[in-house]
């Protein structure tokens, strides 16, 4: 089993942001303090993984209760990424040994650069004990006995890395965007069942969640069945307020959802698709 922990899904400046005064900023809902995105691993033999590092590593570690860390892995060099790389000088301290930290070698170069003091000839006491170790996509390495895959995405033109661990797997961008808000012309040949529709939305995935957001009621991921969203285009705000119905548990008419075994897709316009965040077949 592997447990995962959402350290931070706040934006590169934290939520709320220093200065604003945007009603979310200013929203005294819990569900609007949140941190620099960062996330847990913890496996069913003990080991404990930080993906990525960022300003809010101190506060995010203290919160949690995190005792012992066996490695951190680096999606990219962001400054809200590495920037609390400094304070595992704790966990050195605690367990007599440097922390592991594995990235890309563009990664490594950044980290050293800002880090400089830590790799010095002769480091000043107290400065952050690390053992830093190059990964690459698509090729397996090992945190003690848990096996661990990168995985290539892109984080608006930077390349980055995810991490597949065992049935989990971690990406720090999906969809972002919808790319246009003038829909998208569609007809759908779903087990001989056919939509012909402008969808602004046009979701196929298996299971019953896409993204960590629950999008179906009656779906499994053994049933070898694809689970279709589509989210029909009227005007902006009345397809936005029927998929904000949807996800509560209502029944626009204009949010389509069902299951078919094969699909067929096609459109009288070139638009690009989006698989796990990266650009697929247009």
């Amino acid at each position: 089993m592997i447990k995962l922990t959402f350290l931070g899904t706040g934006t590169s400046q934290g939520i709320p942001v220093i200065s604003c005064g945007c009603w979310v900023c200013q929203s005294e809902d819990p569900r609007d303090k949140r941190l620099r995105t960062s996330a847990l691993i913890e496996t069913q033999d003990g080991t404990t993984i930080s993906i990525d590092a960022g300003p809010d590593f101190r506060q995010q570690m203290l919160r949690e209760g995190v005792k012992r860390l066996d490695a951190i892995l680096l999606t990219h060099e962001h400054k809200d990424h590495i920037g609390g790389i400094d304070d595992v000088r704790a966990f050195n301290y605690v367990t007599g040994r440097a922390i592991d930290i594995y990235a890309e070698q563009r990664v490594q170069d950044r980290v050293k650069h800002d880090f400089d003091y830590a790799f010095s000839e002769h480091p000043y006491p107290g400065v952050p004990e690390i053992n830093l170790h190059a990964i690459q996509p698509d090729r397996p390495f090992r945190v003690r006995e848990t096996e661990i895959i990168p995985i290539r995405g892109i984080h608006y033109k930077l390349p980055v890395l995810g991490f597949r661990i065992g049935k989990l797997a971690y990406l720090i961008e999906g969809i972002k965007e919808v790319r246009s808000v003038h829909g998208v012309p569609l007809e759908i040949d779903a087990d001989g069942e056919r939509f012909d529709l402008k969808s602004l939305i046009a979701l196929i995935f298996n299971g019953r969640t896409a993204g960590g957001i629950q999008l179906t009621r009656r779906a499994s991921i053994k049933d070898g069945m694809f689970d279709c969203i589509l989210l029909e285009k009227k005007n902006l705000f009345q397809s936005t307020v029927a998929m904000g119905r949807y996800l509560m548990g209502g029944n626009p008419k204009i949010v389509k959802q069902f299951q078919a075994r094969q699909i067929d897709i096609h459109s009288t316009v070139d638009e690009p698709t989006d698989i796990d965040g990266q650009r697929g077949a247009q």
